[in-house]
């Protein structure tokens, strides 16, 4: 595996300011004539090319406006400039036009308000008045349209802090609704739902606290009830949070946008850009370096130095249908500390270890419970699902997601191998050729006892699928380190093809071990080791070798599996899942939970 910028330690500011000019850097070259538009590449998202064009020139100053705020220095400043000149003049032919409802272009708005909030010297001061005229312009009828009703209400007030610092009016009570909007999203315990949806993913830390915490640190003096109020839930978030992150910086590859990368860890900046010491400021930073280093370790740059979509690698099939090629620079939003000064707290601490934590975190308002085990962090699934986004049930409703086996898509709907149904339960009508998974579970409910200490020692996460009218599917989920445990009842008008998965694990590294007989399957290599084993039934393993390319983390991986037959009627499976690091190819497994021990902590099953 090559990595990205394998020169670069990534361990102080100065580190961090130099990733920011070498990922800049190769996008000096792919300007337009006009400088409005970056050309990256062939535009495969849903909006036209001028609005993706215009998506690859404004994302990069995510991290170029903290760079300039905090001082440092960027030599094509020009570049930028000369692009909001001539991308917001309607007699330009490289103008961008006008945003529109739910428009790409009012997504790409909170970036240019962002930079003439905290860089105006560098975007705003060199104009023209002519060119300050038409970019306030451009800014000010992003205000009038529709946004999506969830976090994108967040980019007109990230406008309207530009605007402000520009000495430009605009309507205050419409950017006071926007932001009472999105206060109405939320959940308590610090966690938002991203709209009215079921999606409690990476755009809560990366978006809505994000820039929520923006907000506050820009405009705490005008609105201090609600700057207070947005802090404190980031505060009370990051307990939750940290949880998501294993000890090498990784963070559980979950949901969707994965290609934003080390917009993962953009929260913890943004803590720190609004003052907020939710954790002690070492904690803090080790949280955000460890996560960047932990990507530059993978090869997510291209021969050419630009950000690649994907996930651990090139992976276009991973992409959403909004991914054009400058969408993965919304990664730029982890360098927000940057505008920081040298001294702030959050630089001057020395980098903490990793913390100690629970086992186990229950955490209702995601659906899901995370359990610490064997060097990875195992997320269990419960409540959540997205049915617009591509590959939508693989990216949400399997039952888990790891930091180091990740999570497959399908490449194909036909067979195991093209379905990659790791971390679920697929079941098929027609003798093993077509295959549903859990999509949309619903009547989540969380049963959980606490230890001594008030820590979740024990418990479950229970849900229920539909995936024919006349089959329903009840799954609990039980974390019992170092494995975890699904119990499924099947209530089936008919037969059925059951293919339980556990983890992916990759294929490529050699020595490895793999077993399969009566209720097991094993897969053990160096890059890790899976175990699945049955607790009740008589369910063949199997070993699954999905296509190449529908892991996020590796590009080819086995997916040890559980085969059976179920007559129409009602069932009662069970298993225990084992994941674990670098296998030694033969190691003895630890002892799989016992069923009745399983069975006593798995509440509603008679």
């Amino acid at each position: 595996m090559r990595a990205s910028y394998p020169d670069n330690p990534l361990r102080d500011r100065d580190d961090l300011q130099r990733l920011v000019r070498d990922l800049a850097e190769p996008l000096t070259y792919r300007f337009s004539e006009g400088r409005a538009r970056l050309r990256l590449g062939v535009n495969t998202a849903h909006h036209d090319d001028a609005a993706a064009e215009m998506e690859s020139f404004a994302r990069p100053l995510w991290g170029l406006a903290p760079l300039a705020a905090g001082g440092g220095e960027f030599a094509h400043w020009d570049l930028w400039r000369h692009g909001l000149a001539t991308g917001t003049d309607p007699d330009h032919p490289e103008f961008w036009g006008w945003p529109g409802d739910t428009d790409q272009r009012l997504v790409e708005s909170a970036a240019l308000g962002l930079a003439l909030a905290v860089a105006p010297e560098q975007v705003w001061d060199p104009l023209t008045r002519a060119e300050r005229d038409r970019l306030a312009t451009w800014l000010l009828s992003s205000l009038d349209v529709r946004p999506v009703d969830n976090n994108w209400q967040f980019f007109s007030v990230l406008v309207g802090l530009g605007l402000d610092r520009a000495g430009v009016a605009f309507d205050r009570e419409r950017i006071a609704a926007r932001l009472d909007r999105l206060e109405s999203f939320d959940l308590g315990g610090g966690w938002y739902s991203d709209g009215p949806t079921a999606q409690r993913d990476y755009y809560i830390p990366f978006a809505m606290h994000f820039y929520g915490l923006i907000y506050a640190a820009l405009a705490g003096d005008r609105d201090p009830a609600r700057a207070a109020r947005l802090k404190e839930r980031a505060a009370a978030f990051a307990l939750d949070f940290r949880h998501w992150f294993a000890a090498d910086g990784s963070a559980v590859p979950y949901g969707r946008s994965l290609t934003y990368r080390f917009a993962q860890g953009a929260f913890w900046g943004a803590l720190a850009f609004a003052k907020v010491e939710a954790l002690p400021w070492p904690e803090v930073k080790g949280h955000l370096m460890r996560n960047l280093r932990w990507w530059l370790a993978r090869p997510i740059i291209d021969a050419d130095g630009l950000l690649t979509v994907g996930y651990a690698y090139p992976q276009p099939m991973l992409a959403e249908q909004y991914n054009a090629p400058g969408s993965p620079y919304w990664a730029m939003k982890a360098f927000l500390p940057l505008a920081l000064p040298g001294d702030h707290p959050f630089w001057a601490a020395e980098e903490g270890a990793a913390p100690d934590l629970p086992e186990v975190s229950v955490q209702p308002e995601a659906g899901a419970a995370l359990m610490r085990t064997e060097g990875h962090v195992v997320l269990l699934s419960a409540s959540q699902h997205h049915q617009w986004v591509r590959h939508g049930a693989a990216k949400y409703a399997k039952f888990a997601y790891s930091t180091l086996f990740g999570f497959s898509v399908p490449a194909g709907s036909w067979g195991l191998d093209q379905g990659a149904f790791d971390s679920t339960l697929a079941l098929s009508d027609d003798d093993g050729d077509h295959w549903r998974p859990r999509e949309v579970p619903s009547d989540f409910t969380a049963d959980f006892t606490a230890d001594f200490t008030g820590d979740p020692a024990s418990g479950t996460l229970r849900s229920r699928w539909t995936p024919w009218p006349d089959v329903e599917v009840e799954t609990w989920l039980v974390p019992l380190a170092p494995w975890h445990v699904r119990v499924h009842r099947v209530r089936t008008g008919r037969a059925l093809s059951a293919a339980e998965g556990g983890f992916a694990v990759d294929r490529d590294p050699a020595p490895y071990a793999a077993r399969t007989g009566p209720g097991f399957a094993v897969f053990d290599s160096p890059a890790g080791l899976c175990a699945v084993e049955d607790l009740i039934g008589e369910r063949e393993g199997t070993l699954v070798r999905a296509l190449p390319g529908t892991n996020v983390l590796a590009a080819r991986t086995v997916i040890p599996t559980l085969a059976g037959a179920l007559a129409p009627g009602e069932h009662l499976l069970a298993c225990a899942v084992l994941g674990a690091a670098g296998g030694s190819a033969a190691r003895e497994l630890p002892k799989a939970p016992a069923w009745e021990a399983v069975r006593a902590l798995t509440v509603g099953l008679p």
